[in-house]
């Protein structure tokens, strides 16, 4: 219940995503139209931050997830029998916002309930259930382009997710409830105890109450955090990003097939997935720092050093070594974003805190392959891909800075 709607909603985005310039182009689209299509996912992801923080606060995890699913399922079928190129955009932003509210309900949940020892491991964990289902769901859209011979199938296929993903949180045990009841029932026994050696004296107001602040208010209170480790944060995320259009494009640079990228790629994405609980491992044991700083500076020095190797004759070689690199570096920071965000985050209502916090990292990533593609287009490939490099150390820099002074347990959170 804690990791199969995360999975059921990768599985069916994983799914889609590639396919939606495609979809984009059916309908009328040209080139730099369908990328503006398929940014539109992630404009709507950045808008949906501080609305599904503000939900969560609000009405809860639960309930959250089960509306982000059924406004998803409406952008999906919409996306499937949307007869404009217009209408398709509105679902496919839509789509985006809802993502940003599932992913941030989820996230708030495991803020609150999982304990400080294992928490970089459980949401690790949670950030390999998401890279599960966007490694497996092109794989599954391929195999459905094969069988019905339209995009549109993947379309149908999210909703089908989306529908057994409903099911499973509306009627499924509630993991919220049992979290509660088991407070509560720690709470009671605290009481007990107290009451036996306070010689039988009640404590009126012993249980605190929550203060509940606004998103923009959290915004301001926490601003100084959010300005130091949410921008070096916002650096890990624009690598990342930057790392998913920097590979197939230096790919192409060098005159690579589609089927030689795709490996190189796809081996890239493998060993990213399978470091996935190595990082969370080693933030428990060791503190943060040991991996978001490693992670950071293997994916900036990897960049430089791709930018390096455009024209040398073993140009495939350090390609494929160089987006291994990528991959280890990738694979070592999942969690972090999300572990970082729960260590600073008021732990008794995160919910409008990490809307800003995702907010922040969503809008790095939203704005790195665009000064990708700008820098390339009035210099060159290497120079770009170099730029991104230079994002990911000073990245690194601010994390070595800001973490020890920010982050609670930076060093260790196992004695």
């Amino acid at each position: 219940m804690v990791y199969l709607p995360t999975i059921l909603f990768a599985l069916g985005e994983g799914a889609v995503l590639p396919l939606i310039p495609v979809i984009a182009a059916a309908r009328g689209a040209d080139l730099a139209s369908a990328a503006l299509v398929a940014s539109a996912l992630v404009v709507g992801q950045l808008c949906g931050n501080l609305p599904a923080g503000w939900l969560v606060a609000r009405i809860g995890e639960r309930f959250t997830m089960t509306i982000a699913a059924a406004v998803s399922l409406l952008g999906a079928v919409a996306s499937a029998l949307a007869p404009s190129l217009a209408l398709f955009s509105a679902a496919v932003f839509v789509i985006g916002m809802s993502a940003a509210a599932f992913a941030l309900a989820r996230h708030a949940f495991m803020t609150t309930r999982v304990p400080l020892a294992f928490r970089a491991r459980a949401l690790a964990l949670l950030g390999g259930s998401f890279r599960l289902g966007m490694f497996i769901g092109p794989f599954v859209a391929a195999g459905l382009l094969g069988v019905f011979h339209t995009e549109i199938s993947a379309l149908w296929f999210f909703a089908v997710c989306l529908i057994v993903l409903i099911v499973l949180v509306v009627f499924g045990p509630d993991p919220e409830a049992q979290a509660s009841a088991d407070e509560a029932a720690a709470r009671s026994h605290r009481d007990e105890a107290g009451l036996a050696e306070d010689s039988g004296e009640a404590v009126s107001g012993s249980i605190p109450t929550a203060e509940r602040i606004g998103v923009f208010q959290t915004m301001r209170r926490y601003r100084r955090v959010l300005s130091r480790v949410g921008a070096a944060a916002a650096c890990l995320s624009a690598v990342r990003s930057a790392r998913q259009v920097v590979l197939p494009l230096w790919g192409v640079s060098i005159g690579l097939d589609a089927p030689t990228i795709a490996l190189v790629v796809g081996v890239s994405g493998a060993i990213d997935f399978a470091l996935f609980y190595a990082g969370g491992q080693v933030m428990d044991r060791f503190g943060r720092l040991w991996a978001a700083l490693p992670s950071m500076i293997l994916m900036g020095g990897g960049f430089i050093a791709l930018s390096f190797t455009h024209d040398l004759d073993s140009h495939l070689l350090w390609f494929g070594m160089l987006a291994a690199v990528l991959g280890v570096g990738n694979g070592l920071s999942s969690g972090i974003l999300m572990t970082l965000g729960a260590d600073i985050a008021p732990q008794r209502d995160p919910a409008p805190f990490l809307g800003s916090w995702r907010t922040l990292t969503d809008a790095g990533g939203a704005t790195a392959p665009l000064l990708y593609a700008g820098i390339a287009a009035v210099a060159t490939v290497s120079i770009a891909t170099a730029a991104i490099g230079v994002i990911g150390l000073l990245g690194a820099a601010g994390f070595l800075y800001w973490i020890p002074r920010h982050v609670p347990g930076a060093a260790s959170v196992e004695e």
